[in-house]
């Protein structure tokens, strides 16, 4: 496929877990950044991975705090001052649907159409990035597909794709 790149996921705790490339160099790594007292989790853009794509924009890391007993928190981009509640990144615009909409820090409106095996970001009608599930005899867990249009902003689309990931794992409503 021209103009994507291939991401995969080895571990399916979506709290812990890493992305490769397909050249198997770390692209991503999520994990826990402490207790203050509440969980921090640390995604972090590895550089080695994101010096061979210069459209790559955007912070380096994001950190995700967490209410007590892993409630909805805050996300926190770089080294940025602003937080942003959790629930602004899980918004849903029908009452049942499983999509989530975000905006980015660009001000622009994405959305995540979620099913069991698979996960879809959006731009209006063009998909950007695709998580899949793998199949059973692959050794990594998920296959992350990042089109050329969701590379400037691949930090928050992966922060976006690992926080619904948590919120279905923490049953959020």
């Amino acid at each position: 496929m021209s103009g994507a790149y291939v991401l995969l996921q080895f571990g399916d705790d979506p709290f812990n877990n890493r992305f490769e490339d397909l050249e198997g160099r770390a692209a991503f790594t999520i994990t826990a950044a402490g207790y203050n007292p509440n969980a921090v989790i640390r995604l972090t853009r590895e550089a080695a991975w994101a010096q061979q794509h210069p459209s790559i924009m955007g912070p380096v890391n994001s950190y995700l705090y967490f209410g007590p007993e892993n409630a909805p928190g805050y996300v926190v981009y770089g080294n940025n001052r602003n937080s942003i509640p959790m629930a602004y990144f899980l918004r849903q615009r029908r009452e049942g649907s499983s999509s989530r909409y975000f905006t980015a820090q660009s001000g622009k409106d994405y959305k995540w159409r979620i099913t069991p095996q698979r996960m879809e970001l959006l731009d209006g009608r063009t998909t950007l990035a695709t998580w899949e599930l793998s199949h059973p005899e692959d050794d990594f867990h998920a296959r992350l597909t990042v089109r050329a249009g969701g590379l400037p902003i691949v930090t928050e689309v992966v922060t976006t794709l690992a926080l619904n990931r948590m919120a279905q794992m923490l049953s959020w409503q």
